[in-house]
Formats: C-alpha cells, structure tokens, sequence
C-alpha cells in the first residue's frame, strides 16, 4: 500500500544529507519509482546528482499535491526551507519530520493547521538499514499516514509509536543521541585495552567486534539483557571485577548513564522552545 500510495502521488524529499540519502536509498531499493520523486536541496551529493539520469528531480518544480513530504533538514535550516512547501499544507499532503528538537506545532504555524504531520526520531544506524525510529502525529493523521509513514521509515530499520509527543524528547536522548554515547564506549574501552598492553588497531578490533556482537545478541536473545550480563559473569571471576566498578551506585554506569540522558532531554526540550 505504500508503495503504490508514494508512486501514484509522489514524494518531496526537503534535504538529502546523510539521513534523507539513507532513507532514500531504501526506498528506491523497495520499489519507489525514482520518477516519483523530488528532492530539494541547494547542496546535492554526487550521489544525489547521478539519480536524475534515472528520473529524480532536483530542484525543480513540485508536484501539486504529493502523498507525502519528507522533512530532512536541519533545524536551523527550517525557517529558510519549510515556506517553499507552504502551499501544500492544509491539503492530503502527509508531512513527516525528521527534523530534530522541531515540534508538530511549528510545522503546523507555518504550513497551516489542518495539515497532517508526523514527527518522527529516527537514529544514524539507519545509514546501514539497523536504525530505529519513533513516530507520532497530529490530529489530522490518520491510520493509514501513520502506516504510510512506517512504510517509509522501515526501509531503514524499526519503529516505534509514541502515544504523546512529550516523550520526543525522551525518544531523543535514548535512541537518537545513543548511538553517540555507545561509539564513546567502543572509544574507551579500546583505550582501556591500549592502557593494558593491547596494540592500538587490536584493541579497536576487540572493542567494535564486541560492542557490535553483544548488540545483536541483546536484540535477539530471549532472555533481556540483565540475564544476559548474568550469563557472562562467573562468580568472583574477571567480569564480576570489572562489573563491581561499572555498576557503582555512586560513580558507575547506572548515574553516569541517567545525568547524561536526562542531560540530552533537557537540551532537546529547550531547542523545541
């Protein structure tokens, strides 16, 4: 259904950065007819650039009234950007966001009050088909946008669905900064192998090979994660060291990780003032 949706009324991507390219990436890779879609962007990539000889069109005239409108662009670039698409607000264009710390609201002041829009957080793993986003509309979104959108938004991993648009900015420091927080690990913990004798490029191959191995194994084992750290750790043995320090209840993983996430929603909550 969304594929024959999208390539009957068209798509607008607004913004075709890392994540508006990744995003189209999986759709054209899904089935979207590279005819039914728009990009605008003063800026294109090479890549972008090459889609025209297999039908985009970059940066030119836009369809009357397009199923749906991707929103890619920073959100200091919003004000510039989202007047040009004015005149499809109000209309059965479906509008979804991806745009971080920008609520529904202003899109809605300038696009109109009646338009459908759809906020959605999605995270860099989408850049290799293992992001997941968390999505969320207004009133004027129905049951079938909200599938449309999740259509779209699966070609590049998982989504959620929030049942309020305060938790956005949860969803932004836990899955949307995350990615940030578990690359510093992987950066730590291979300097920790360094300050214990392990060449550089060894340590760096231990630690993304096992951050990247226990996140699969999280993902798709049955028992959650507390059982599995449980499997791993032998009594008074190695791990049960390093774990008596990680999960310090004063200056461990636990308060380390809650003043971090709590920072990162404070600041999302600001930038959507």
């Amino acid at each position: 259904m969304t594929l024959e949706r999208v390539n009957a009324g068209g798509l607008v991507l607004l913004g075709c950065g890392k994540m508006g390219s990744a995003m189209l990436q999986g759709w054209l890779a899904q089935g979207v007819d590279p005819k039914a879609v728009v990009i605008l962007d003063p800026h294109p990539s090479d890549w972008v650039s090459g889609l025209v000889a297999d039908g985009v069109v970059l940066n030119g005239d836009l369809p009357d009234a397009p199923a749906v409108v991707i929103v890619a662009v920073k959100p200091q670039m919003m004000g510039d950007a989202l007047p040009r698409l004015q005149a499809l607000g109000n209309g059965r264009t479906v509008f979804i966001s991806v745009a971080a710390g920008t609520p529904i609201s202003a899109f809605e002041a300038v696009l109109g009050g009646e338009t459908p829009i759809i906020r959605a957080m999605p995270n860099t793993p989408a850049a290799v088909a293992k992001g997941i986003t968390a999505l969320i509309g207004n009133c004027h979104v129905a049951e079938a946008d909200l599938a449309m959108a999740e259509g779209l938004l699966q070609a590049v991993g998982q989504t959620v669905r929030l049942n309020d648009e305060g938790q956005m900015d949860a969803v932004t420091a836990v899955s949307g900064s995350g990615p940030a927080y578990v690359f510093h690990l992987i950066e730590t913990l291979a300097a920790a192998g360094v300050a214990e004798g392990l060449p550089d490029a060894l340590a760096m191959q231990l630690a993304k090979a096992t951050v990247a191995g226990a996140g699969v194994l999280a993902e798709q084992a049955e028992e959650d994660p507390s059982q599995l750290r449980v499997n791993v750790t032998s009594p008074a043995g190695t791990t049960a060291a390093a774990l008596e320090v990680l999960m310090d209840e004063a200056d461990g993983f636990p308060p380390l990780l809650k003043r971090g996430v709590k920072a990162a929603a404070d600041r999302s909550r600001e930038l959507g003032k």
